[in-house]
Formats: structure tokens, C-alpha cells, sequence
């Protein structure tokens, strides 16, 4: 059977008039250069639960390019005002007096460049957080792989179902879909393509692909390529971190900060969230945890594979960055030994580690230092993303209560873990007593109460020490029970009675 849409037309059109009502208000105002994501996710939507594939294609696509664009165009923004308003190289520092206001000048400078390269109507551009999460979790490519199925054409909705499914590997429909998809003829391994695979995480995993299939060259073309990608994309990451300050939940009615106060709780959620892109960029799709140590990790596998091609001096730079990371690492200094030795002392001391792996080793543990200050003093909480930080950057008072928190936490396990070889104890001699009585249980035989009636017995129910009884409670407690759970039920997603605005289901095989 081929893959068929699950997403009712009814809620997929639902779905579709939410969105557009939402939009609504800003019909007025002029047009802009590009259509919002969400209007198009919107009319996408639309045309799914009406059937017309083609415009489901058009308005889908045109969502992911719209919503890329936006992101590229803020990223944009963001790095050219940064660096026009930086303050002159060389340039002596002012005066005291001066300080705050030739600061504030700087920011006043970036915040209008900021302004003038955003767009007419900026919340038209800004996606709600369902529709925010429905991108993160790729469900456009789970509509285009039906519409492209309907149309004919079988390499695009394979390759809008693998990227659905690598973000999504939990999804039986679509698992069920791939498998159905491999089986038919024409179909090519090559078609299986992640559309929206980081750049920087492909070339890591060829790099590492080549170095374990021991194959040196290619693997440290496609690891300095991914460092390359890599130092890219935390930039953009970095960037989108400059949003607007995040309240949690209603907390803004009750902030009130002074201007110094204000700015340090804007300014740490910032850093904290520039200090998270080492795990946003160490993260897999459809993986639960990110790759441990991603950044240091390039560079031990590159100094190998420099060895492995007889390039000595690029070995030493990379075991060099590498141990900026971690300088007691055993057997990278060995490493560095045996390179050293082998090159010579006089050609191998003037080699130093990367610059720019440097001054990026800096600009973390500063902003670490800065997180952790505020930790310790304001209580803002941060969760460093690094093994590799040294213990120094931390204030001993918060190392101290941290090292109070992992032994409370280790005893809590402990006892948790104790407690459930109790219950596990107690549930098998339960089970053995239970296994014990069933052969004295017999179906039949006279009821407890008087005035009660066998409705339905075992047989009845097709299952064994089965039985529906008639006349427990009276028609007026049963009527109070009803009007008890519609009371309590409410529609959505069973979160607090809110109203789900998520896709409600999938396309799926027939």
C-alpha cells in the first residue's frame, strides 16, 4: 500500500483558518517584500485539506525558504551592525567621566543600524512558539512527502521523508513510509538525503568516516572543512542570540529593575544563551544527547590523521589546540612527545596552537567567568555545556555549594535506588502470593452485597476473571460522577486545558 495522508482534511483546515485568523490584523498594512512563514505555512495548510498537492508543494517550500531567509537576514544584520559600531583598534580609552556615555553612544549606533535593516512590520515576521516548534520539528517535509508522492514524484518524497524521519526517529508512520519507499523500483540510496543536515556536522561525520576507514587525506580535508563550517554557524547562532529579553511565563508584571540591574539580567540571558550554541552545535537530530567535547574532539582526531600523512607540523599545531583544552591530557602530551622528537626541537617550538582556537578558548572562559559571577552573586542559574572548563574560573563559594548539591543529589539516587529494591522486593513476593491464591480463585459463586447482578461474565468479555456488575451505585451518583469528570476534562493537549495548535496527525501508510 502507498503512504497516505493521516492528517484529517477537517483539522488540517482548522488548523489552516486558526492561522490565517491570527494574521488577520495585519492585512492592512502595505505589503511587504516576502510573505511571513506562518501565512504560508498557513496556505500550505490550507491546500493540504483541500487536496491540491502543487499548492501544498508551492506554499510549503516557499514556508522553509521564507523562515531560512528571515534567519539569514537577521544573522546578517546582526554581525555587520556588531562590527561597524565596535569600538576603533588602538584607539586609546577615554576618560572615566566618559566611559558610560561613549558606551551607551556605541549601543545607540547598533541599535539604529539594527533598526534599519529589519523589516516594515517586524511582528508579521515573528512565528509563534507552536509554529516555531512545528519548523524545529521539520513537519513541512511530512506534508511535501505526500504531495509529492500524489504528484509522481517518488526521489522528493523520499527525500522530505528521510528529513522528516531524522528529526523525528520515533515516528512509526514514517518509518513504515521509508521502508514502503525502499521496496519500490527506481527508488536510489542516494534519494535517503537529509535536507537539513548542518553542513558543519557532515563534513565532521565524512572526516571521521574516512579517519576510521584509515584513510588520512580525506579525513583531514573534511575536518578542517567542518572547522571551517563549524566556526560559521556559531556565529549565526550566536547572533540569533540577541533577541528580546525572555520573561518566564507572567513574571513581567511583577519585574522591576534599575537601568544597571535590568541590563545585567538581559545581558546574562544573552551570554547564557550564546555559551548553550556549543551544544546546539554538537547536537544530531533525533539524538538525545550532543556529541561530548565536539570542538576538541576535531582537533584530536586531526592531529592523527596529520601523523598518519607524515605532516609533522600540522600534527604538533593541532595536538597543541587540542591541549588548550585539556593540558594534562596523558596521552596527548605523549603524542606531542613522539611529534616533537621526531621533527626536532628546532623546528617544533616556534609551532604554536591555532590563534583563533585561542582567542575563542578566551572569550568562553571569560564569558563563563561572567555567568558564573552572576550565578554565585544574583542566583541566575547557568549550566556550563564544557568538561573542559578549569576549576579556577569557578568562585569557590559556588564550587563549594555545587560539590554540597552533586552529594545530596549522589544520596538521593542512592536512597531512590535503595527504595526500589524494596518495592521490587515486595512486588515479586506480591506476585508469588498472588500466583499462590489463583488456585483457590473460581469464576461464579455468590456476589458480596445484596441487591448487585452479574451483567457481562468472563466469556462475555473474552478474557479470563472478567466481570461487569450491575447496580453498585445508584442512577443519581452515577449522574454526580458524570457531571464530576466533564467538570475536570477539558479539550487540547492535556497540559493545563490549553488548547493544542499542533498538527494533529501525520501521513502514515494506509
Amino acid at each position: 500500500m502507498p503512504p497516505v495522508p493521516s492528517i484529517s482534511p477537517r483539522s488540517a483546515m482548522a488548523l489552516a483558518a486558526l492561522l490565517l485568523l491570527l494574521l488577520a490584523p495585519c492585512a492592512a498594512e502595505p505589503p511587504e517584500p516576502a510573505e511571513p512563514p506562518d501565512a504560508l505555512f498557513a496556505a500550505g495548510s490550507e491546500a493540504y485539506a483541500r487536496g491540491d498537492w502543487p499548492a501544498v508543494i508551492l506554499h510549503m517550500e516557499r514556508a522553509l525558504r521564507a523562515r531560512g531567509a528571515l534567519r539569514s537576514q537577521l544573522v546578517r544584520c546582526r554581525l555587520r551592525c556588531a562590527n561597524s559600531s565596535a569600538w576603533p583598534a588602538g584607539e586609546p580609552g577615554p576618560p572615566p567621566a566618559l566611559r558610560d556615555l561613549l558606551f551607551f553612544r556605541q549601543l545607540l549606533r547598533r541599535a539604529a543600524c539594527l533598526r534599519a535593516c529589519a523589516p516594515g512590520a517586524p511582528s508579521r515576521y515573528l512565528l509563534s512558539e507552536e509554529l516555531e516548534l512545528e519548523f524545529r520539528k521539520r513537519s513541512p517535509y511530512n506534508y511535501l512527502q505526500v504531495a509529492y508522492f500524489k504528484i509522481h514524484k517518488i526521489d522528493k518524497a523520499v527525500a522530505a521523508a528521510h528529513t522528516f524521519f531524522v528529526g523525528n526517529p520515533d515516528h512509526v508512520e514514517m518509518r513504515q513510509n521509508l521502508e514502503y519507499y525502499q521496496m519500490m523500483a527506481g527508488v536510489k540510496e542516494s534519494d535517503f538525503t537529509d535536507l537539513e543536515a548542518k553542513p558543519h556536522m557532515l563534513e565532521f561525520r565524512l572526516g571521521v568516516k574516512f579517519y576510521t576507514e584509515e584513510q588520512p587525506g580525506p579525513a583531514v580535508l573534511h575536518l578542517e572543512k567542518a572547522l571551517e563550517e563549524y566556526f560559521v554557524a556559531d556565529a549565526e547562532c550566536r547572533a540569533l542570540c540577541e533577541g528580546p529579553y525572555d520573561y518566564e511565563g507572567y513574571n513581567y508584571l511583577e519585574y522591576s529593575a534599575d537601568l544597571v540591574q535590568a541590563i545585567t539580567d538581559h545581558y546574562m540571558q544573552v551570554l547564557s544563551c550564546r555559551q548553550s550554541c556549543v551544544t546546539e552545535l554538537a547536537s544530531q537530530p533525533g539524538r538525545d544527547k550532543p556529541i561530548e567535547d565536539f570542538l576538541p574532539s576535531h582537533f584530536n582526531y586531526l592531529q592523527f590523521a596529520y601523523y598518519n600523512s607524515g605532516n609533522y607540523e600540522k600534527a604538533i599545531e593541532c595536538a597543541k589546540t587540542y591541549l588548550l583544552f585539556f593540558p594534562n591530557d596523558e596521552v596527548m602530551n605523549q603524542n606531542l612527545a613522539y611529534y616533537t622528537a621526531v621533527l626536532g626541537e628546532r623546528l617544533a617550538a616556534p609551532i604554536g596552537p591555532q590563534e583563533n582556537i585561542q582567542v575563542y578558548r578566551q572569550r568562553s572562559l571569560l564569558e563563563k567567568e561572567l555567568l558564573f559571577f552572576s550565578y554565585d552573586v544574583f542566583g541566575i542559574p547557568f549550566v556550563d555545556p564544557d568538561t573542559w572548563t578549569p576549576e579556577e574560573v569557578i568562585p569557590k563559594r559556588l564550587r563549594e555549594k555545587q560539590k554540597v548539591e552533586r552529594e545530596t543529589a549522589a544520596r538521593i539516587s542512592e536512597e531512590i535506588g535503595n527504595l526500589m529494591k524494596e518495592i521490587e522486593t515486595l512486588v515479586e513476593e506480591k506476585t508469588k502470593e498472588s500466583v499462590d491464591m489463583s488456585v483457590f480463585v473460581r469464576e461464579g459463586g455468590p456476589l458480596l452485597y445484596d441487591g448487585l447482578s452479574v451483567a457481562m461474565n468472563s466469556r462475555l468479555l473474552n478474557g479470563s476473571q472478567r466481570v461487569v456488575v450491575d447496580g453498585v451505585i445508584s442512577e443519581e451518583e452515577c449522574l454526580e460522577l458524570q457531571k464530576l469528570t466533564n467538570a475536570a476534562a477539558s479539550a487540547g493537549d492535556g497540559y493545563r486545558g490549553k488548547t493544542s495548535l499542533t498538527l494533529p496527525a501525520r501521513p502514515s501508510m494506509a
